[in-house]
């Protein structure tokens, strides 16, 4: 099996991107979550690589790649996206995105079709208003000043003290607390802090998830889809997925029983499992500006449904 690989840079418009890369065959392209890296994908992207060739990017301003002033909307993290693939010289990709990496995936399909040979959203943003109210709470005015004093070294270290001290009461720690956990420790650095309030401004307020993709889902209809979440998701709800999946027909929602917000670190076999089956059970789609542009003349179905 392939080890996990260690990150690899690219220069891209003048801004470091890293980004780690494994295996040959049909691309894969694992898009992570807000405060996560491409570490995220740790448990999952060895065995993939067997098949596939797996790239895994850290997002502007997340993990080692720069974080500039600019863009931090979803268009402008799915043109980062397609940037890299365009440097790596990868034409087509099948691409997975988680929380907020769901969002990006959909807005990279709706903005380069041509490039989407599938889509799986995973815990995916995007789909609904709902959202930890954490995250929520961050998003208010005047977060970004607190915010240097719970983020740092201790934070950091938290998701390790919260598993050490769970496990001395015979549990096991949620993987949504350390991931969290480990995520806010990231932000002790001044330029990631700024990315990840641009970046959750984008697409979170007090009031929850300003940024749907409800209303567009139709457009989807061509892509092979696979919805993934975890049945246990705290962070957004699993009725977001069951919702979306009835604007897609033909997409495929699978749930988790033992997971929460990351199904991918919780069941890592069974996600591989799913994910495999998904890619050889499905015909790569081969969409074009022209299908998108007739789509959108003919709009979307009116039995369609609307809103959670």
């Amino acid at each position: 099996m392939y080890p996990f690989p260690a990150p690899t840079e690219a220069e891209i418009h003048g801004h470091r991107v890293s980004y780690r890369i494994a295996g040959d065959g049909p691309v894969l392209v694992l898009v992570h979550g807000i405060t996560s890296t491409s570490e995220t994908w740790r448990r999952v992207m060895a065995p993939l690589a067997e098949r596939y060739c797996v790239i895994a990017p850290d997002l502007r301003g997340h993990g080692q790649s720069a974080g500039p002033r600019g863009d931090y909307s979803l268009g402008a993290h799915a043109s980062g996206v397609r940037d890299l693939l365009v440097t790596l010289e990868r034409e087509r990709a099948t691409f997975v995105g988680h929380s907020l990496g769901g969002g990006i995936v959909m807005q990279l399909a709706y903005q380069y079709p041509e490039l989407c040979e599938r889509m799986v959203l995973v815990s995916s943003g995007g789909l609904g208003a709902e959202v930890h109210p954490a995250l929520r709470a961050a998003s208010l005015p005047g977060s970004e000043l607190v915010l240097p004093f719970i983020a740092g070294r201790g934070v950091r270290g938290a998701g390790t003290v919260l598993s050490r001290a769970f496990g001395r009461l015979g549990m096991q720690a949620s993987t949504d607390v350390v991931e969290f956990a480990r995520g806010y420790g990231s932000l002790s650095d001044r330029e990631a802090r700024e990315a990840f309030m641009h970046t959750l401004r984008a697409v979170i307020d007090p009031r929850g998830q300003r940024v749907s993709a409800r209303d567009r889902l139709y457009l989807a209809a061509e892509l092979p889809t696979l919805f993934v979440w975890g049945q246990r998701d705290r962070i957004i709800p699993p009725r977001h997925g069951r919702s979306a999946q009835a604007d897609i027909p033909g997409s495929r929602l699978e749930t988790l029983d033992d997971s929460g917000h990351f199904p991918h670190l919780d069941e890592p076999d069974r996600f591989v499992t799913i994910l495999d089956d998904f890619v050889a059970t499905t015909k790569a789609a081969y969409l074009r500006a022209e299908d998108m542009r007739r789509r959108l003349q003919r709009g979307a179905p009116a039995t369609e449904s609307r809103g959670d």
